[in-house]
């Protein structure tokens, strides 16, 4: 920065000056607000404790009881996973294990994690979401249909067997 010359005033620009209250004022028009503490936490601290309660109460006169041990020489027949894990247990039916447990679920996951990006419509009406709503929907049946096939279409020895034929192998 060249020095100014000797005994030339020193010039200063200022860009704006701007009072300390502000240019414009901005009056918000009180909307349809509540304040979250107390109001809504005491409405779900109500609502927590009601259903605790009923829980207890339903748990009290419902009779759940545990099945024996287990027995490592003697499994049951068919032997099946949980119903959130018959999707993965019947892909395990048709695919090598690394690629039903491993890829199949990577896949969907990432394609699940994908769909934002693929579709970055910002309008939150149905008909205008085809995309986001068709990839959900089909990885949705997809996995129910693999869940309902392992748990009513799977007999003895996790063979097909029709369910109003020999019966069903599926215990809630």
């Amino acid at each position: 920065m060249p020095e100014p010359k000797k005994g030339a005033p020193e010039k200063h620009r200022l860009l704006a000056l701007v009072p300390p209250e502000g240019i414009q004022r901005v009056e918000r028009e009180q909307g349809d607000r509540i304040n979250v503490w107390p109001h809504l936490l005491i409405e779900e601290l109500i609502a927590l404790l009601v259903l605790s309660a009923g829980m207890v109460i339903f748990s009290t006169f419902v009779n759940a009881p545990l099945r024996e041990l287990a027995d490592p020489n003697l499994t049951p027949n068919p032997s099946k996973a949980p119903w959130y894990f018959l999707g993965l247990q019947e892909l395990l039916r048709y695919f090598h294990p690394l690629v039903a447990g491993i890829s199949i679920p990577t896949f969907i996951l990432v394609g699940l994690a994908a769909v934002p990006f693929v579709d970055r419509n910002p309008s939150t009406k149905p008909g205008d979401r085809k995309i986001a709503i068709t990839l959900f929907t089909m990885l949705f049946m997809f996995g129910a249909t693999l869940t309902i096939i392992g748990s009513f279409f799977r007999g003895t020895g996790y063979n097909w067997v029709w369910p109003w034929a020999q019966g069903v192998f599926f215990e809630l």
